[in-house]
């Protein structure tokens, strides 16, 4: 069939519009105006497109009280198209110069035409409201700056704002990776998070912590931001993760409505507080990873030859174990249950149901059972029969969120409680820029007694809002509450460090710690885990650090050595096992302190030191060092859906910490839990994805 100038096959990406009856949309030759209701064309003008584009580049054509207004990086003048013009920015980039074209939506003449330029890596963003248009302009070459406002029907500038340079740094050198998006009142840019350009006064209010998704961004809505799920490594330390509805920030003086009281005790509070002190068992798992370094590691031996003595049937989405006093205790995450199994048989002794998820198991502490929950309360049962003792309200007020299908407290605990020197340890919150920020606590483990009370808050004191200009390169001030974990002397939060009075110190003292946080099984590219001080990020910076100190996707250690599982090297271009010369790695490495000076972000061998390393039989996804033995669980190497989380069997592998010889190997029905398998009294314990609790011992 003849081609026409009406022809839709070549009709571009985004530019596809109805109004008042009329059809509007533009292919690689012109802007088409046709009847809704006859598919008959009405007009049509030439608009050439260049062809020199990526995948996410395309025109942008808006219709509006009569005018359609079409932006791309085409410029032409009335001689006809002319040759792309590029400008090119200190980094040596560079970024092609279009035009916006004003056109009459009754005949197609054109009305006036300006400058502009698409965002970093996205098409160029017009908006129009209150009669005005505001585009992408050439402030600068990698960011776009969106500073003057046209009259929709002239193209005169009628209002002007300076450029945005409080966004800037010297390592955020473009914008993100999406377009930008308006409302009737603001610009809502996206610099380096989320930033709100007020249109009337011009004023911006910089939420950096929060960012949207690549090419899709974020989305203003019912009143709400909402910010997807993203894979940036950018402000690694600081962002918000997860799929978030975000809503304008309360005066903080305006407390709900709610129950005054922090402390309520219950059945079992005077019968625990006269607990005698016993010598703890040294062959016991009594915390999440054993102790409070999060080492992963006891000095109980388990036999290599072994046979699963009985196995627990329990449900739902289980977290890892942690054996005392004759008891596995674990919970059921998603059913908010805390259950005590005897290691003798696997018979449940007692359960506790809390208000809300118990996402890691709870610390075991003379006799008292310790956890917090997602509905913002810390927990302390009788370790014996289950009673509750008392119960912390970490949370300023009871003010709850929807979270995953349930409701959860605005400031959640982690489950598993920090106990160091007689006193308890644990964070309230999500992010220390939402909701008066991250709150911490002390408190007496026997009888819940306050302590102390610090918060992490990142937001100007004064104004509430966060203060601009904090962005130094790729990092950023802020925190995300964790699992906390201990060396004896400071207290851990990912990679912030305090003293054991709450006083936040220098980050310089290297411990083990995710970026991602300890109970976070998504195993994300651009994170893992790692012993050191600091983690780099951005989109070349995120290897830097796994180059330099031992890293994996699971560490355990003891006082001389580090072992893990993880990639043998880290590249910016993603590190994805199978691409290049990537591959999983079991190994070991020595626990002296290395340098972690290295910033070149080009660097893609790791230069750490091993004692050994060997290519990894399994995708392992529980790790436990007993004595001088790796036990491993997880999937087959070639089993590419298993390390995706499909549950078509596991395998149990026993390897020579010494060496990395392997040792014996035994199938498993179902995969391990994420990091959920625990040595104590010298037998195995490991918790699946099918809700099993499975008990391991030497086979004689």
């Amino acid at each position: 069939m003849e081609k026409t100038d009406s022809d839709t096959a070549e009709l571009m990406p985004l530019t596809l519009a109805v109004a008042n009856g009329r059809v509007f949309f533009q292919n690689t030759d012109n802007i088409i105006c046709l009847d809704t209701k006859s598919g008959s064309e009405i007009w049509h003008t030439p608009r050439p497109i260049s062809t020199t584009r990526l995948s996410w580049s395309t025109p942008t054509l808006v219709v509006q009280d009569g005018v359609v207004l079409s932006a791309d990086r085409t410029v032409q003048d009335a001689a006809g198209p002319r040759k792309l013009q590029w400008v090119v920015n200190s980094m040596g980039g560079d970024a092609p110069v279009g035009e916006l074209i004003a056109f009459s939506a009754k005949t197609g003449k054109q009305l006036w035409s300006c400058p502009c330029r698409e965002t970093y890596n996205s098409p160029v963003d017009v908006f129009v409201t209150g009669g005005l248009v505001w585009t992408g302009d050439l402030v600068l070459a990698r960011n776009p700056g969106i500073t003057a406002a046209r009259a929709l029907k002239t193209g005169e500038i009628s209002k002007q704002r300076p450029p945005d340079a409080e966004f800037f740094s010297p390592g955020m050198s473009h914008h993100r990776c999406y377009r930008n998006k308006a409302t009737s009142r603001y610009l809502l840019l996206g610099r380096a998070g989320v930033e709100f350009i007020e249109l009337t006064s011009g004023n911006a209010v910089p939420n950096h912590w929060v960012r949207g998704g690549c090419q899709y961004g974020i989305m203003p809505c019912n009143g709400l931001l909402y910010a997807p799920p993203h894979s940036c490594a950018c402000f690694i330390t600081a962002k918000l993760n997860g799929f978030n509805a975000l809503a304008p920030a309360r005066d903080p003086k305006a407390q709900r409505p709610g129950s005054a009281i922090r402390l309520e005790r219950g059945p079992a509070c005077l019968r625990v507080q006269n607990l005698k002190s016993k010598t703890e068992n040294p062959n016991a798992w009594p915390t999440y990873r054993h102790d409070a370094g999060r080492s992963g590691c006891t000095t109980s031996r388990v036999p290599t030859n072994l046979k699963c003595q009985w196995q627990a049937q329990l449900s739902g989405r289980l977290t890892s174990p942690v054996v005392a006093d004759g008891k596995v205790f674990v919970a059921s995450v998603d059913k908010h249950t805390v259950y005590a199994v005897d290691t003798s048989n696997g018979k449940i002794l007692w359960s506790y149901t809390a208000g809300g998820r118990v996402d890691s198991p709870p610390t075991i502490y003379k006799e008292l059972v310790l956890f917090g929950s997602a509905d913002g309360w810390v927990y302390c049962l009788a370790a014996s029969d289950g009673k509750l003792a008392w119960r912390f309200r970490a949370g300023p007020e009871d003010s709850r969120v929807v979270a995953y299908g349930q409701l959860e407290s605005v400031w959640p605990v982690h489950g598993n409680v920090l106990v160091q020197d007689d006193v308890a340890y644990f964070a309230a919150g999500r992010s220390s820029y939402l909701d008066g920020g991250i709150y911490r606590y002390r408190l007496d483990p026997k009888t819940g007694r306050k302590f102390s009370e610090t918060r992490i808050d990142s937001r100007d004191p004064k104004t509430g809002n966060e203060p601009k200009g904090i962005i130094r390169g790729t990092n950023m001030p802020g925190a995300l509450p964790d699992v906390l974990s201990s060396d004896g002397d400071s207290i851990y939060m990912r990679h912030k460090r305090f003293d054991l009075n709450g006083i936040e110190q220098e980050q310089n003292v290297p411990h083990l710690y995710s970026p991602a946080g300890f109970i976070d099984d998504s195993w994300w590219h651009r994170t893992y885990w790692l012993i050191g001080t600091r983690m780099a990020s951005g989109w070349g910076g995120w290897p830097t650090v796994g180059n330099v100190v031992p890293s994996g996707r699971l560490l355990v250690f003891d006082a001389s050595n580090i072992y893990g599982f993880g990639r043998d090297q880290y590249g910016r271009d993603g590190s994805h096992i199978g691409l290049g010369k990537t591959n999983f790695s079991l190994f070991a490495a020595s626990r002296k302190p290395l340098s972690q000076n290295s910033t070149d972000k080009k660097k893609q061998k790791s230069t750490v030191k091993y004692h050994w390393s060997e290519q990894s039989p399994l995708v392992v996804r529980a790790m436990v060092l007993a004595d001088k033995t790796l036990f491993l669980a997880g999937a087959e190497e070639t089993d590419a859906l298993a390390s995706l989380g499909v549950n078509n069997g596991a395998v149990l592998c026993v390897v020579s910490a010494i060496d990395g010889k392997r040792l014996a190997e035994y199938k498993l029905e179902s995969q391990p839990v994420f990091d959920g398998m625990v040595a104590a009294n010298n037998h195995l314990y490991l918790a699946t994805k099918d809700g099993i609790i499975l008990c391991f011992t030497g086979n004689e």
